[in-house]
């Protein structure tokens, strides 16, 4: 997403520029494609407008169950489950999570999988799992390199990694969560 600025270092959440945002959100509002429904969920997500990220984010796992391809219904479930962990319901994120790696896995759909552990890292880490969110977001950088991603998006990937270290490195106590 051409919107994505940066990634903050303490909650690793995008920071995005609001009004760009703001502007697409009206734009993809109009439109009834699955690709746009999908944006939508994202767009309402990182403003923080979680109940009705939630609810166009149901709308788009029934709808790609119903007219979707499986790698459709991966991607729908992926933003419900990133929807769910900034809500903070992290143990039905992670259960959701777990299941698209899985199916990712098995069919060999290495980006779907990629994603997936990077969620299920987010939502590791966002829970306190920062053991967890490593292991995710290291496997997330292996998948990564094994598609050939850029050196920002390796980097990123990075920081994710460093941040979680951090974090189960740091006295207990020092982070509340």
């Amino acid at each position: 997403m051409g919107f994505i600025q940066g990634y903050d270092a303490e909650t690793l959440q995008e920071i995005v520029d609001r009004s760009g945002v703001y502007e697409r959100l009206a734009e993809v509002r109009r439109q009834r494609s699955f690709p746009a429904q999908l944006e939508q969920v994202w767009l309402l997500k990182v403003l923080g407008e979680f109940d009705e990220a939630l609810q166009v984010s149901e709308h788009t796992v029934r709808l790609a169950r119903m007219s979707g391809t499986r790698k459709d219904l991966l991607h729908a479930r992926i933003l419900h489950a990133s929807v769910n962990q900034v809500r903070g319901v992290h143990a039905r994120a992670e259960a959701e999570l777990t299941s698209c790696i899985e199916e990712a896995d098995g069919q060999g759909w290495t980006r779907i999988s990629a994603l997936a552990h990077s969620h299920r890292g987010k939502t590791r880490y966002d829970a306190g799992d920062y053991d967890g969110a490593r292991a995710d977001f290291k496997r997330e950088l292996f998948l990564r390199q094994e598609l050939g991603a850029d050196d920002e998006q390796l980097e990123q990937t990075m920081t994710f990694i460093e941040a979680a270290e951090r974090k189960r490195s740091a006295p207990r106590g020092l982070f509340a969560s």
